[in-house]
């Protein structure tokens, strides 16, 4: 496998970074509560062995006007891997609710119910045969200067998420549940919504 190339950019994605057709996403932040906890990194990747790290400005302006943009465009689907909160705080912090969405933690569910093992370290060595280090994931992101294995990490999460939907996407059709799964990720945005309400658990469902 050709080592990833791994772009670093401070502040927003540059001009001349684009995106057509679908882009994989991930975030990084101080926590995990989006109302408490500052968002930091964005890490995106076209599939194409490339990922670009943009580390947000430590000041809290959140001015990043072309990774917005992107993210707004609707003509891009985003790819994550447990999409529910990097679509909540990206919408908190950014204020843009990413639409249309994928998300391979859902169609895994949807399809691999003979494990538990759904998580993107897994997923990755059942179906693509890669071994993910997850070292960093518990790191200070709002070091203002990231290390190496931060940045590699951040890549890593994002790299391997349109081939991951190349091996879900049969899955979901062989098992009957494609249609199922579109649903729910059409879903997601207002479940995301809904988490930073604070209906964590979805109670406007329940009986009680």
């Amino acid at each position: 496998m050709a080592r990833p190339e791994i772009h670093h950019h401070r502040g927003d994605l540059p001009d001349n970074v684009k995106f057509s057709g679908s882009v994989a996403i991930d975030s990084e932040a101080m926590g995990l509560n989006p109302h408490r906890d500052r968002l930091c990194v964005v890490q995106l990747s076209a599939g194409d062995g490339t990922a670009h790290v943009v580390q947000l400005n430590e000041d809290f302006s959140y001015n990043c006007p072309n990774l917005k943009a992107m993210l707004a465009d609707n003509s891009i689907t985003k790819i994550y891997h447990y999409g529910r909160f990097d679509i909540a705080i990206l919408y908190h912090y950014l204020g843009v609710l990413t639409e249309p969405v994928y998300c391979t933690k859902i169609a895994s569910k949807l399809v691999r119910n003979f494990t538990s093992r759904q998580g993107l370290k897994s997923l990755c060595s059942d179906l693509l045969g890669i071994e993910l280090s997850k070292q960093s994931q518990s790191s200070d992101w709002g070091n203002p200067n990231l290390t190496k294995e931060q940045l590699a990490y951040a890549a890593s999460d994002v790299l391997h998420l349109h081939a991951l939907k190349e091996k879900l996407d049969p899955m979901l059709k062989r098992e009957g549940r494609f249609e199922m799964a579109q649903k729910c990720f059409d879903f997601l945005p207002t479940v995301a919504q809904l988490d930073l309400l604070g209906y964590e658990e979805l109670q406007v469902f329940t009986h009680s």
